[in-house]
């Protein structure tokens, strides 16, 4: 089982808490683990875990001792008090205990100071200018013509219905995602061989085997060619990461998508939890263009804080609304650093399409289709294969992250998310140089 399929389970078990129930991430998953992974068992647990018990009030059982009788002395003033001796015999003056102030036993000890900093509340980004100000993406709004937007939103959530609804291993039980995907190769899109990059789309989530990948509809081949030639403009202006794909030598970069991930969200309680992308494919500092068409939803963006800076900051969440036929870029640097996920809400809008099939037509569905660019240093036939001859995949070590040119990212395996939660204990950090892979921009650049 992968991070990121715990993470959506702790996700789904913070959706049923009750609101007065707050519980820390350690305790949603221990929770899970005590109920084999059963959410709804969780959620119970800790809801019923968080009621008040009943506590008494009195001061003798608030001081934690037997009551001894109390008196006192006429030399004393009004809140100086003195616990008599049981014993018959009278004390030597010696042995008598001093006098004990109540005033400085009720007195509130003053706070310890708190060892982590405070994390700020959540932040909506409203608008382009907002999530380019704070997150390492870029939002534009009404990128497609209306009446193409409307036909490729149409278009997918037909091709949804047919759709699978993604499974893996956790805790021993087969589980599955709150919400239908599927995979589309572009023709004549990726180089190298067709079959390799079929193999690719194939293991492309959870380690799962999948059909072949469908080729990308006619629609989704207008949208893309439109996508493409806004990822290149924010591109060059934008500051390149030494460990980017600079491109064929001699040539200028071009970024050009040639796979798509496709996610039809039906309803408000269909979600996502917090995860970074794969890199198998992608290679370090990749960018993914991200289309949302149909009812607006949350995409949520939280950055995972190195270990080293742990002591002087704290996460924040940023909540960005997606609207139809919006186009949400993730930079380079984006999976390093940022976890998002779509949450589950209480309530949402329906999506009322401006060129309707149907007069009054509306949807309770959001398509998010995330174009992506399969890199050639990292065809499918360089992937390393653990010791259950499944292709392993590649993740960043987010917490350890340092200066974008010494970034460490490891390969794993990951059968076990499919594998009955069996997988083997293969892990190699990457090499970049060893792997033979590149160019990449700090290599050109020096």
């Amino acid at each position: 089982m992968s991070t990121d399929d715990t993470e959506m389970l702790i996700a789904l078990v913070y959706s049923l808490l009750q609101s007065n129930s707050r519980q820390s991430e350690e305790a949603v998953l221990d929770a899970l683990v005590q109920h084999n992974g059963n959410v709804e068992a969780a959620a119970q647990y800790l809801n019923n875990r968080g009621k008040k018990r009943k506590r008494t009030n009195d001061l003798t059982s608030w001081l934690g001792n037997k009551p001894n009788k109390i008196v006192k002395r006429d030399d004393e003033d009004d809140m100086t008090l003195t616990r008599k001796s049981p014993s018959t015999s009278k004390p030597s003056s010696s042995s008598k205990k001093p006098a004990v102030n109540l005033m400085t036993v009720l007195r509130q000890a003053p706070p310890s100071p708190s060892k982590k900093p405070v994390s700020p509340p959540p932040l909506l980004l409203s608008n382009p200018a907002m999530v380019e100000q704070h997150s390492p993406c870029t939002m534009h709004l009404s990128v497609l013509p209306h009446e193409l937007a409307c036909r490729l939103f149409y278009t997918m959530v037909d091709a949804s219905r047919g759709w699978g609804r993604n499974k893996w291993w956790l805790f021993d039980r087969l589980v599955e995602s709150p919400h239908r995907t599927s995979f589309f190769a572009r023709e004549n899109g990726a180089e190298g061989s067709a079959d390799a990059w079929q193999e690719a789309a194939r293991f492309w989530y959870n380690g799962r085997m999948t059909e072949p990948p469908l080729e990308f509809p006619a629609s989704m081949e207008e949208a893309c060619v439109i996508v493409e030639r806004l990822v290149n403009e924010e591109l060059r202006k934008r500051q390149r990461f030494p460990l980017e794909w600079a491109g064929q030598p001699g040539l200028e970069y071009i970024w050009r998508a040639n796979v798509a991930a496709s996610n039809c969200y039906e309803g408000a309680k269909e979600c996502v939890g917090p995860h970074s992308d794969q890199m198998t494919y992608l290679g370090p500092y990749c960018t993914i263009a991200s289309l949302s068409l149909g009812a607006r939803r949350i995409f949520s963006l939280r950055e995972v804080i190195p270990k080293q800076e742990k002591e002087t900051r704290s996460a924040q969440t940023f909540n960005i609304p997606l609207p139809h036929n919006s186009l949400t870029i993730m930079h380079a640097s984006c999976q390093e650093r940022f976890k998002h996920s779509i949450p589950p809400q209480s309530s949402m809008d329906l999506y009322r399409p401006s060129h309707p099939r149907v007069p009054n037509d509306t949807s309770n569905c959001r398509i998010n289709i995330t174009f992506r660019f399969y890199r050639p240093d990292f065809h499918p036939s360089s992937i390393p294969r653990c010791k259950c001859d499944v292709p392993t995949i590649l993740r960043p070590d987010m917490k350890n992250r340092t200066d974008g040119k010494t970034d460490k990212y490891w390969w794993t395996c990951y059968a076990g998310a499919q594998n009955e939660g069996k997988g083997c204990d293969f892990w190699n950090i990457m090499d970049m140089e060893k792997e033979g892979r590149g160019p990449v921009v700090g290599e050109t650049t020096v």
